[in-house]
């Protein structure tokens, strides 16, 4: 029975260009914060942004972590975005299959040195 910190959840970010959202994906799984890293192609976000309605081009981030590690996650994520205030959203996942959440929880525990 897998435990509730190796439940697989999914943290969603968004980055300039894909050149920052690259780096960052690289950065993460080699940290072993993330297992995988998703990179979506050119998406349109509008928001509100002191007081003004604005559009950006942007690029996704998905990041494939356990519940265990988001929070470390989400923290170096944050610590190195090039955004004033970035999106760091951890998103549950309902169900993974076995493999797959074996394979989330192998690649994101620290090695021993």
């Amino acid at each position: 029975m897998m435990r509730d910190d190796d439940a697989v959840v999914m943290i969603w970010s968004t980055y300039p260009d894909a050149a920052a959202a690259e780096e960052a994906a690289r950065a993460l799984v080699e940290a072993r914060l993330a297992a995988c890293a998703v990179l979506l192609p050119t998406i349109a976000s509008i928001y509100r942004w002191e007081g003004r309605i604005e559009k950006a081009e942007e690029v996704g981030l998905l990041l494939k972590t356990t519940r265990a590690r988001a929070r470390e996650t989400r923290a170096a994520l944050e610590r190195d975005h090039p955004y004033d205030v970035p999106a760091a959203l951890t998103l549950s996942v309902e169900a993974a299959s076995a493999a797959y959440g074996a394979w989330v929880v192998a690649e994101t525990t620290p090695l021993v040195p």
